[in-house]
């Protein structure tokens, strides 16, 4: 954000001369914040912070980093989530004591599963019983806090003092940008952020306490791993957790091409490679699909780049015949008891544990100048765009993004959300960009927010940040808008609205069905209707510019290009578009596995 802006450009700027040094607790948490280069720290406001609220405004005169007042913490950390989606970077977080963070949970268990990095700043009432507040002090302290997320953050910490606080937010920040990210949690003492300093710390050289962690490749491994895909008559590339980094996807595009290995692509994280390059196989989905797993079942060598699910994806399209596997992930670094989100334990050749945009670049090293590889024949994806306009005038998902492929033309869109039905052949993926993954942990609501941060990070980069929520993930996420709208941070909302929790009347038609019970009752307590709920009225209740329900072809392309003109001019826009239910890609086949 502009810094020159006044308060009506989304800037509240403080008044009167702030202090040079840090002479409170919380000057030192501040300072710290600003050393270690965050810009933003997004807020709900309480009690238990209002020491180091009062530093972010009154030492450091609300910049560097500048305060994103939010309307719930689930929309804070979803923010910060989605400014790590594409910066790779986290910001801050402030939740009010246990309330707040237990507010944050789902937002942060989201970042947890989408390793992302996160500074969450908690704060507790006085430690010490003898300093609190009757009543409101003693409901907002915890023994352990930090028990709340424990089990979903990397690290945790509640110092005692303003020189350990210092350490544990360098600490903290650095553990949540070493590979593999995540979000970290550290909880503030009131009474320490009110005290007066002592003595002024001492100061430190920022940039050594938070080194470069570099993990080694075995060379033996890695020309073992380029022997086995030089000599793969079927080799597969399963590209998972990636960058945003255009130097690493032309990388992975140049290995791909060096072997002629089939690629696949899935829609739980960012995009990864160009989905309508020759070699991408099938569209990305969700769920593995027939097309897929087909291409699976069919390799002979498959190299996982931080594939999500491996073992799952294995077992489901090729049962107990899996191909060779060689894998390049850090992630069971971060794997423990209490989350199952480690997913299926893989059968593995061959494990790379570093990141897996070092392990591209080692096999590009090892295969280029090396003997001529042998010819393949070329393998045809199996599917393009298998998207066809409706025909009877009313509105299908497929019909939304041939409509919004339209109205965008040549522009660069971001889409940093997508629901769970979206067909991944319609909109081709050309840069690192052009699609941002999903929610993480599956937590519904989180899609505005993402969306946020998302176009934070996005602002002047002259991309149009898209997100399309299912009506519900929007219902529960619709005042994160307001924070937009505020801090100008220009967005285009589209509400692919089927008035329903269809998700689940698809597993309750498929309850009904194996218990040979009616079916036509899945609507039962899924519909979101009788009263129809005017999303566009809600747009318009935190100030974004509001349309809709369209409920024809004819006048979508249309609306989307007005709500395009008005995001070109700063604006936050939200188009309602009612369309009818779909399943997933894939869904069928989640009934039945996938076999050679």
């Amino acid at each position: 954000m502009n810094d020159q802006r006044d308060s009506a450009g989304g800037i509240e700027r403080p008044t009167g001369v702030a202090p040079a040094e840090p002479t409170f607790g919380s000057d030192v948490v501040a300072a710290t914040l600003r050393a270690l280069g965050i810009p933003y720290v997004a807020i709900n406001p309480g009690s238990s912070y209002r020491g180091l609220h009062d530093s972010l405004v009154n030492f450091l005169g609300n910049t560097a980093p500048q305060m994103l007042l939010c309307l719930h913490e689930e929309h804070a950390i979803a923010i910060a989530q989605g400014y790590a989606k594409v910066t790779g970077r986290p910001l801050a977080v402030v939740v009010h004591a246990n309330v707040g963070l237990m507010h944050a949970t789902m937002a942060i268990f989201n970042a947890w599963c989408d390793r992302m990095p996160v500074l969450v700043l908690g704060a507790t009432g006085p430690v010490d019983a003898a300093k609190r507040r009757p009543w409101i002090d003693w409901i907002h302290t915890a023994r352990d806090q930090g028990a709340l997320v424990r089990p979903y953050v990397k690290w945790d910490d509640q110092p005692t003092s303003p020189a350990a606080t210092r350490e544990a937010l360098l600490r903290a920040l650095w553990l949540a940008c070493t590979p593999p990210m995540a979000p970290v949690y550290v909880n503030l003492d009131a009474d320490l952020q009110e005290a007066p300093l002592a003595e002024p710390l001492a100061p430190i050289d920022i940039e050594r306490f938070l080194p470069d962690a570099p993990v080694g490749i075995s060379p033996t491994q890695l020309r073992r791993g380029a022997e086995l895909l030089r000599g793969a008559q079927r080799p597969l590339f399963l590209i998972g957790r990636a960058s945003r980094s255009e130097d690493a996807w032309n990388a992975r595009v140049r290995l791909a091409e060096l072997l002629g290995a089939g690629v696949l692509t899935d829609l739980k994280v960012g995009a990864a490679f160009p989905t309508d390059h020759p070699l991408h196989l099938a569209a990305p989905s969700v769920l593995l699909t027939r097309d897929a797993g087909a291409a699976i079942a069919d390799a002979d060598v498959i190299l996982s780049l931080d594939w999500v699910d491996l073992g799952g994806t294995l077992k489901k399209a090729c049962g107990d015949r899996t191909p060779t596997i060689i894998h390049a992930s850090l992630d069971h670094t971060l794997h423990h008891g209490w989350s199952m989100d480690y997913q299926a334990l893989p059968p593995v050749d061959i494990l790379f544990t570093t990141d897996a945009d070092v392990v591209v670049c080692g096999l590009i090293d090892e295969l280029t100048g090396a003997p001529a590889l042998t010819q393949r024949a070329s393998r045809a994806a199996r599917s393009r765009s298998s998207a066809v306009a409706s025909t009877d005038g009313r509105l299908r998902l497929d019909d939304l993004a041939l409509a919004l492929r339209e109205a965008a033309g040549a522009r660069p869109v971001s889409l940093s959300h997508l629901p769970l039905s979206w067909n991944g052949g319609v909109i081709a993926f050309r840069h690192p960009l052009d699609f941002l993954g999903s929610d993480g942990g599956g937590g519904i609501g989180a899609g505005p927010g993402i969306a946020i941060g998302a176009a934070l990070a996005l602002r002047d980069s002259g991309r149009l940040c898209v997100a399309i929520c299912g009506d519900g993930d929007y219902l529960m996420g619709v005042t994160a808008l307001w924070t937009a709208v505020h801090y100008r941070i220009p967005l285009l909302v589209i509400v692919a609205n089927n008035r329903s929790f269809y998700n689940d009347e698809v597993h309750q038609a498929r309850v009904a069905t194996m218990r040979s019970r009616p079916v036509e009752n899945k609507w039962i307590g899924q519909r979101i209707a009788d009263p129809d709920i005017d999303h566009a009225a809600l747009a318009r209740a935190q100030g974004a510019v509001g349309y809709g329900p369209v409920t024809h072809s004819d006048a979508l392309v249309a609306a989307l290009r007005q709500a395009i003109a008005d995001v070109d001019a700063g604006c936050v826009a939200v188009i309602d578009v009612h369309i009818e239910p779909g399943e997933m890609p894939g869904a069928e086949a989640e009934a039945k596995p996938i076999g050679r």
